[in-house]
């Protein structure tokens, strides 16, 4: 089976790693909370390895291994006719977009996104809406342009 020709960011592994870190922060917070409960309330000191050995599994798939999953699987190809895309960590789905189905394609950025230069494409059809995350911001923009050509004429062909 083909898959799609063309690949998201290699900057959005490091974003996704850091969204990751993010996570990882949230648990450090509240494992600091956990210690200090301990300390106060006399509990058993082993308690405090729970959140240490969930940081350290945080740390190897938030930060490390679903970042590189993520990024190695996800893949999309735009042809005149339709726009292919595949994504998924342990479970692989590959979505075909009629072009006469899409409605309006839309690129957003939020902070991290502007600081690294990338954006994500959404494409909106009557049922849902598709996402290509993570583009580099002139490629999201050819890519949003091409998209909404190719929808236009394929409307007008229907």
């Amino acid at each position: 089976m083909r898959e799609p020709n063309q690949r998201i960011s290699e900057r959005a592994l490091l974003l996704w790693r850091i969204y990751g870190g993010i996570q990882t922060g949230a648990v450090v917070i509240a494992a600091i909370a956990l210690q200090i409960m301990i300390q106060l309330w006399d509990w058993p000191a082993w308690l405090v390895l729970i959140p240490l050995g969930l940081i350290l599994l945080l740390l190897i798939f938030s930060v490390w291994l679903i970042p590189s999953i993520r990024w190695k699987r996800w893949r999309y190809e735009v042809s005149d006719v339709e726009i292919e895309l595949q994504h998924g960590l342990f479970i692989v789905t590959r979505t075909l977009v009629p072009m006469v189905r899409v409605q309006h394609v839309d690129t957003e950025q939020g902070p991290l996104l502007r600081k690294y230069r990338l954006a994500t494409i959404s494409i909106s059809t009557a049922a849902t809406v598709h996402k290509v995350p993570a583009l580099d911001e002139r490629e999201a923009e050819r890519l949003r342009q091409s998209i909404s050509s190719l929808a236009r004429v394929a409307e007008e062909d229907v």
